[in-house]
């Protein structure tokens, strides 16, 4: 499953409450932040890859 941020609509690889692919904190600010299967978005590693 994939896990997108709401305020900048960029869908990572990752699930809400846990860390993304490229290191981003989803338990940051968890309201920003829903699972989902759209496509990843984010390029930078560990989501693009």
């Amino acid at each position: 499953m994939n896990v997108k941020h709401t305020p900048t609509n960029i869908v990572h690889k990752g699930q809400k409450g846990g860390m993304t692919g490229c290191g981003t904190n989803t338990n940051t600010l968890p309201d920003h932040w829903v699972n989902t299967n759209d496509k990843i978005t984010c390029d930078k590693n560990g989501c693009k890859n």
